[in-house]
């Protein structure tokens, strides 16, 4: 049976979507937890309920739309949630794509043997206390203690914001509980990156995904008069963060190609003119698609901040913030996923995300398998987040018959 999305439905639904939670500067804020997410979220309860799914929400507040039938279940979808000003895109698309191909496999009655379920997870982008706090919560990985006593990443307390919701500490930390046994999951994503539209292909099969290390680090060093402090004299923490920043991305650049090392943010303090700074709080993040790399790099990095702090009289300090470990993807799940490609008569190719997504926490549970379609200029989290429609009703075909494989 050759079923095909509706397109132009799919595209009514994003765009209504994407309504929610506009703001000023043109692009999307709808973070977790907002008043604009829980208007995202009752819009979707009503979709789900519409297209006739069975609606549940677990206690971190995951929303699954569920057509029911006997096994394991397949499962697709992504998330809802945005970054401040961000694009309509990101994670939505996967959700609504998600909804309309278990739609159309309804509409057409389609014969499965699995049960199907669209997802979508809470706080992938990491507004509250971590990434994937949705995805993990579901797996039960989550730190009790960070979901208990942290800080979201707008500096209130993460029971604060909980205070305002229907969502409790002890919900979210028991909702793998509620989890069925799940055979496979996909998600369609917007690649994020400007590959696919410069090689002219529609579809990315992801085969892996990078891991990250994200860490809040300081260099500690000495204030003083920025007008009589000899320069030979000074332990200066700004001096140290830019000669490390350097230095590690150098390193990363030419040793271990094709992974990342970024310093997001700095701060120093205490931040006066003519005071030399005595402190340097930053960000360190990496990423790699090799264990290997990914282990290597954190060893090396550290080990060159530890000898610019001694070179400069400083001391280095570090915490992990967040850690995923890389995944690949099932062979069977590529395959596949090539096949219906070729069914389909769609240009593909194979692709590593550099980005995380909810799939790869999923993998630590059942096989998984992740479309990408273009990004416009290859922009993403940002207001001009763009896709050609053409490529999204591509993808959520794909998306569409994998999932009918998957069920059957």
């Amino acid at each position: 049976m050759d079923i095909r999305v509706n397109i132009e439905r799919l595209k009514k639904d994003l765009e209504e979507l994407g309504r929610i939670g506009r703001d000023e500067h043109g692009g999307v804020s709808r973070p977790s937890f907002s008043p604009a997410d829980f208007e995202a979220r009752a819009w979707l309860k009503k979709k789900i309920e519409e297209a006739g799914f069975c609606y549940r929400q677990d206690g971190a507040g995951n929303q699954f739309g569920r057509v029911e039938c006997a096994g394991k279940t397949v499962m697709a979808g992504s998330h809802i949630d945005t970054v401040p000003n961000g694009g309509m895109f990101d994670g939505a698309a996967g959700v609504v794509a998600a909804l309309e191909a278990v739609r159309r496999i309804l509409e057409e009655k389609a014969s499965i043997s699995r049960p199907l379920e669209l997802a979508a997870f809470t706080d992938e982008e990491g507004n509250l206390v971590g990434d994937f706090l949705g995805s993990r919560a579901f797996l039960g990985l989550l730190d009790e203690s960070e979901i208990r006593n942290g800080r979201t990443s707008f500096g209130m307390p993460f029971r604060d914001v909980l205070k305002r919701t229907e969502f409790t500490a002890d919900g979210i930390l028991a909702a793998y509980k509620q989890r069925p046994e799940v055979e496979a999951y996909l998600e369609l994503h917007i690649e994020q990156g400007p590959v696919l539209e410069e090689e002219g292909v529609p579809i990315g099969i992801v085969e892996r995904i990078a891991g990250k290390h994200y860490r809040q680090c300081a260099f500690v060093g000495e204030s003083g008069h920025a007008g009589t402090t000899p320069l030979e004299l000074r332990r200066d923490a700004f001096l140290g963060l830019a000669d490390f920043a350097l230095k590690a991305t150098q390193h990363v650049a030419t040793k271990h190609y094709g992974s990342m090392l970024t310093i997001g943010q700095a701060a120093l303090h205490p931040g006066s003119f003519s005071v030399i700074p005595g402190r340097a709080d930053f960000t360190l993040e990496f990423r790699s698609a090799s264990p290997e790399a990914l282990g290597a790099i954190e060893k090396e990095v550290f080990a060159l901040a530890e000898d610019v702090a001694s070179t400069r009289g400083l001391t280095f300090a570090s915490r992990i913030v967040d850690k995923t470990a890389p995944v690949t993807i099932a062979p069977r799940m590529v395959n596949l996923m090539e096949e219906e490609c070729r069914s389909l008569g769609y240009p593909s190719m194979r692709m590593t995300s550099g980005a995380g997504h909810d799939a790869q926490i999923l993998a630590g549970a059942c096989d998984v398998g992740m479309i990408f379609i273009p990004s416009l200029d290859g922009i993403s989290h940002a207001p001009g987040e763009r896709v050609e429609w053409d490529d999204l009703e591509k993808g959520a075909n794909l998306l569409l018959r994998t999932l009918i494989r998957l069920a059957s």
